[in-house]
């Protein structure tokens, strides 16, 4: 696997804000790169089958092989879709993400003469 595969992970991120929070925005990248025009609609196939597969009655009782189908399905649809909109959707949601009243502020500290 290339360096640039291994840095799209979607697990593999700076700040590990956890397993739902890494969920909500795979979901969220899914969705953009599905209305996103430079994506193959065949490509968009892969998604929208696991979806269906989930939905449709199958023989194997167990809930863990649909939940693996549909997300090998997101996984492998993330993985296919041209490295730069993935970037860029990517970009765009974790920017989003980071904005708010919790971000850091950098800054330098002094005391006056006022305060001795």
């Amino acid at each position: 696997m290339s360096e640039e595969k291994k840095e799209r992970s979607l697990t593999k991120r700076k700040t590990d804000a956890g397993f739902v929070s890494n969920l909500v925005n795979q979901i969220r990248l899914v969705l953009r790169l599905m209305s996103d025009s430079r994506v193959s609609f065949l490509l968009k196939l892969l998604p929208l089958g696991s979806l269906a597969y989930l939905i449709v009655p199958d023989l194997v009782p167990f809930i863990i092989d649909d939940a693996l189908v549909l997300g090998l399905g997101t996984y492998m649809f993330i993985e296919l879709c041209p490295d730069d909109v993935v970037e860029e959707h990517k970009k765009a949601l974790w920017e989003k993400e980071n904005e708010g009243p919790d971000k850091v502020i950098d800054a330098e500290f002094f005391q006056s003469s006022e305060d001795e």
